[in-house]
């Protein structure tokens, strides 16, 4: 029989046994789970600060044991913080087992392998694991890049370093404050950086690129060129570019991208070295690397540039240690992303992420693309994406720079501006809303009537500003540098070509006169009559603005009958030649793009490679 004080106690017990029964329970559906691993989705996404991160140094060593010896010596004098681990691991290749080599070659090889193990094993690391991988065969240097570093998280960052490099004490405590400043400050992290190089920029691998030349106050940069010597790199761009290189390399493919001095490395070298693959890559994704600019010569890490793979004889460095006895300056002020540069490969200054969302905004964004007074506005709608990629090809290889793309808001819109391209986002563009207000229009011509509202806007503040102004749709190419040039007769100001979906207006007092807040309210009002009649999405503006200018008795030119196009809809491809007068190709957005793309190809227009990247870098020298 229980006792009267244990009965007493028995309802307590089961409350502490519901209460502790519900705490474990909410713990185990509140708790997040482990998302499974998607590389690319993650990509672009913001990581998450750790409690720490963790720096792996990477060493890559074959038969230089001095220049192994100054290496790993220069990095075990550097100042680390206290409760800092940073990892060494240090990859040794072994040497080339030639059949024709000598015994007494072979011995000498056996020999300097030994010493040089047994340098590494006896080598004292303090501030981390040491971790030394000995092969068994040769690799060569680019699979002793590549399979140096799979990170193990995104807080995982690997500092490769090739064995005749020698680092300044500083260089620790700089890159912990990038990694802080550039990856988990939310205010500067950006997707399209990959990591950062610590040697002294001096190469500009675009053929015909631009002479380097920075500001002397600007001590860092963003520049498209991986560095080799001292290179930082971040996880998630690094695992990206692994499962691309294992793409390419599946389907046999080469990292050849015409335009670039590399190509003639990788017909040399080969599969020796492995940083035309990943020029290849960034080349695609839009990448970028951190860069230091220090006075004097100065760098972070320097190479010794001794006698191997990449040089025949040594030729020692070019470049000066920044240490404390140099140190004039505050290393540790990094700026602010916004305020910094950003250069590709042709070392062409890029202004990324200009986003437009009003017309107010086209100011200073105009003044920075216009040339010869005027401005393109590109329409992206119903432009497949793939077919947008191959306009701006063109644009880069004519040296096209005077256009803004104008399209809804979306990822790929987004990725365009990112990568330094100047868009108008018609989702978030508010100027429209003042001129329909007063209006009612039909919720399924909405759309439409926005997308046509932002361009005639944006054609008003070109005009206003003194800019001419071409509307034009992305379905659409080029054929020359001078197809946007304003060769008209000057006794009109407007251009139409409604078939041709072109609309040139020439920046004039009377075009103000005409180009007004009314007009631009009459062409939305005509949006859904014009719908009734069966005209296409992508063709309205350009009824509508010929229609009105004839209403209004307003002198005008036909573009259409102007054989200005060559239209692929209408036109034998192979047949037809092309006339002298035809500066433009362009096609119906119905059009399929594999057609697209194999009629472009016969007239020697299709710039994309299998990335859906451009084939080739086009420096123009500015």
């Amino acid at each position: 029989m229980m006792a009267p004080q244990n009965r007493r106690l028995l309802p307590l017990l089961l409350l502490l046994f519901l209460f502790f029964l519900l705490l474990s329970l909410s713990s185990l559906f509140l708790s997040p789970s482990n998302p499974t691993p998607q590389i690319q989705s993650q990509i672009h996404s913001l990581p998450i600060p750790g409690p720490n991160f963790t720096l792996v140094i990477k060493v890559l060593t074959f038969n230089r044991l001095p220049s192994l010896s100054r290496c790993l010596n220069s990095l075990s004098t550097a100042h680390y913080d206290i409760n800092d681990k940073v990892h060494l691991h240090v990859f040794i290749d072994h040497f080339l087992q030639d059949s024709q080599s000598g015994s007494a070659d072979l011995d000498q090889r056996l020999n300097i392998s030994k010493q040089i193990l047994d340098f590494v094993d006896g080598f004292d690391w303090k501030f981390g694991d040491k971790l030394v991988h000995y092969r068994t065969s040769n690799a060569g240097l680019q699979a002793q890049w590549l399979e140096a570093w799979w990170p193990t998280s995104d807080h995982e960052f690997a500092f490769v370093v090739e064995d005749d490099l020698e680092v300044s004490p500083l260089y620790y405590r700089f890159l912990k404050g990038l990694i802080m400043n550039y990856y988990y400050n939310s205010t500067n992290f950006s997707p399209s950086i990959y990591g950062a190089s610590l040697q002294r920029p001096r190469f500009v691998p675009g053929k015909h690129g631009n002479k380097m030349q920075l500001d002397d106050g600007a001590r860092i940069f963003l520049y498209q060129l991986v560095g080799t010597w001292g290179q930082l790199l971040f996880p998630r761009p690094w695992k990206e570019f692994r499962m691309w290189y294992d793409t390419h390399k599946a389907k046999g493919m080469k990292p050849f991208l015409d335009g670039m001095v590399t190509n003639g490395w990788y017909k040399k070298l080969g599969e020796k070295i492995w940083t035309p693959w990943f020029i290849k890559f960034i080349h695609s994704r839009g990448y970028f690397n951190i860069y230091t600019n220090f006075l004097h010569e100065r760098a972070l890490s320097i190479s010794h540039r001794d006698a191997g793979v990449n040089y025949g004889k040594t030729a020692g460095p070019d470049s000066r240690l920044l240490d404390e006895t140099s140190l004039d300056f505050n290393l540790l002020e990094l700026y602010p992303l916004k305020d910094l540069k950003w250069y590709d490969f042709c070392f062409r200054e890029v202004v990324a992420n200009r986003i437009l969302m009003s017309s107010n905004e086209l100011g200073s964004v105009l003044q920075s693309v216009q040339k010869k007074n005027s401005v393109i506005l590109v329409s992206l709608f119903r432009v497949p994406e793939i077919v947008v990629r191959n306009i701006l090809c063109q644009f880069e290889g004519l040296n096209i720079q005077n256009y803004i793309l104008v399209g809804s808001t979306s990822d790929f819109l987004i990725d365009l501006a990112r990568r330094g391209h100047p868009v108008i986002d018609t989702g978030h563009f508010s100027d429209f809303s003042k001129i329909t207000n007063s209006m009612n229009f039909q919720d399924s011509t909405l759309e439409l009537i926005n997308e046509v509202l932002v361009m005639a806007s944006a054609a008003k503040k070109n005009l206003e500003l003194g800019y001419s102004v071409w509307v034009v749709d992305g379905n659409m190419i080029p054929r020359s540098s001078d197809s946007f040039l304003d060769t008209f007769d000057h006794g009109n100001d407007f251009y139409v070509g409604k078939t041709s979906r072109l609309l040139f207006i020439r920046s004039s007092s009377s075009t103000l006169k005409i180009w007004t807040d009314d007009f631009m309210l009459k062409i939305a009002s005509s949006v859904d009559t014009l719908g009734k009649q069966s005209i296409p999405s992508a063709h309205v503006l350009f009824y509508s603005v010929e229609k009105l200018l004839e209403q209004h008795s307003i002198k005008f030119k036909n573009i259409d009958e102007m054989r200005l196009v060559l239209d692929l809809g209408t036109a034998n491809v192979t047949s037809t030649p092309i006339q002298r007068e035809n500066k433009f190709t362009i096609w119906s957005s119905e059009t399929e793009v594999d057609i697209i793309q194999k009629q472009l190809a016969n007239l020697s227009f299709w710039f994309l490679d299998g990335d859906s990247s451009c084939s080739a870098v086009v420096c123009h020298p500015s």
